[in-house]
Formats: structure tokens, C-alpha cells, sequence
């Protein structure tokens, strides 16, 4: 098993850390076993792990906008069955 180094703060708790050990190893056998494919398959699937990581950066972004926002005092009440009415209607579940 390889040492994974850590810097200081860089965890919330020692479970995060297990968590990453555990995505790094589930990561390194995705990889081994997209080795495997054909060129044009490996692009493929590239091309969309980069489009899921970007997807979750910017929603990441977005979540730590709304907590600064929240913390700064600029947050709103909340009628959680107008919201999903909304939402479903917006979907077309309604």
C-alpha cells in the first residue's frame, strides 16, 4: 500500500481521509480495468469523467456561494411545499 501525504488541516476528520483512501483505490481500478479498452472507448469515457468532474466543481461552487450567502445573513424563509410544488411543476411531475 502506498503512503498517501497529508497536509495539515486538509481534514475534516480521520473518516474523510478513509473516504478518500477508499475513492483513490476504487479510482486506480477503474483506470486498470479503462486500460483495457480500445483507444476511441477510453476517449469516451474521458471525455465524460471530465464533464462529471466539471459538473461537480461548478455545483460545488455554487453550494459555497449560498453558505456565504447564508452566513452573511442574506438567507430567505423557506415554504418547503411551495418548493416542490414548483419543482415539480418545472419537471413536469405535477
Amino acid at each position: 500500500m502506498r503512503a498517501l501525504a497529508v497536509e495539515p488541516g486538509s481534514w475534516r476528520s480521520l473518516s474523510d481521509a478513509g473516504m478518500v483512501l477508499t475513492m483513490v483505490k476504487t479510482l486506480e481500478l477503474a483506470l486498470a480495468k479503462a486500460a483495457r479498452l480500445s483507444a476511441e472507448a477510453q476517449e469516451h469515457l474521458g471525455r465524460e469523467l471530465l464533464e462529471r468532474i466539471d459538473s461537480l466543481a461548478a455545483l460545488r461552487a455554487e453550494i459555497e456561494a449560498g453558505l456565504r450567502e447564508l452566513d452573511a445573513g442574506e438567507g430567505e424563509e423557506l415554504d418547503i411545499e411551495e418548493f416542490i410544488k414548483q419543482a415539480q411543476a418545472e419537471d413536469g411531475d405535477a
